[in-house]
């Protein structure tokens, strides 16, 4: 009898265990379909779904750093926070409750990549200082040369809408408000909610 509860109780600790190294947080984006240059995401916002093709191999350290955030589920249930019409819609860094969400440390400015901030690619936001990226990112609404590299630094794209850029821009579109919490400007006045974001199978 003690030999048989032994075991299960062995049996219990290696299910727990095995459990436990399944759950573990991706560590490195680079890890997450490894050999797929062009992955996509699934973006399931409260207007509508957004597909997203990233492009690795222009913009790797980018790509690596949204994945990682994307496979562990960093990104569900965030918010877009700012909308301007004819410019940007930015999100992934604010929950509903415009509380601001924990940050891996930041990443290297790709901006030099070849890719540009044309109408409907992803980007990554970030402070004045070139090399502050962390989660936040941004779909271009237009082609927005000036936030390409010039004589500084710009902002690093990392792919582009491939399917749901209608949504894109009737988020742009929305009715906004100044929200003191954000000291936002241009904060959606309906909360527009990025329920889930899902890195989706290899083509």
């Amino acid at each position: 009898m003690i030999r048989k509860l032994f075991a299960s109780c062995l049996i219990t600790l290696y299910v727990l265990v095995s459990t436990m190294v399944n759950a573990k947080p991706i560590d490195d984006g680079a890890k997450v379909q490894p050999d797929n240059y062009y992955p996509r995401v699934k973006l399931e916002t409260s207007m509508g779904d957004i597909v997203v093709e990233l492009d690795r191999r222009r913009a790797p350290i980018t790509v690596n750093n949204f994945l990682r955030y994307a496979a562990n589920g960093l990104y569900n249930n965030t918010i877009f926070h700012r909308t301007v019409p004819g410019f940007v819609v930015q999100g992934g860094g604010y929950s509903p409750e415009l509380d601001e969400k924990v940050t891996y440390d930041p990443i290297f400015n790709e901006s030099g990549s070849g890719l540009t901030n044309d109408l409907h690619t992803i980007a990554m936001a970030r402070q004045n200082n070139p090399h502050s990226a962390t989660r936040q990112f941004f779909f271009n609404i237009n082609d927005n040369d000036s936030l390409n590299p010039g004589r500084n630094w710009g902002y690093s794209v990392f792919g582009m809408i491939v399917e749901g850029s209608e949504i894109v821009d009737k988020m742009a579109e929305v009715e906004t408000e100044y929200k003191v919490a954000l000291g936002e400007h241009n904060a959606p006045k309906e909360m527009i909610i990025l329920k889930k974001m899902t890195v989706l199978p290899p083509l």
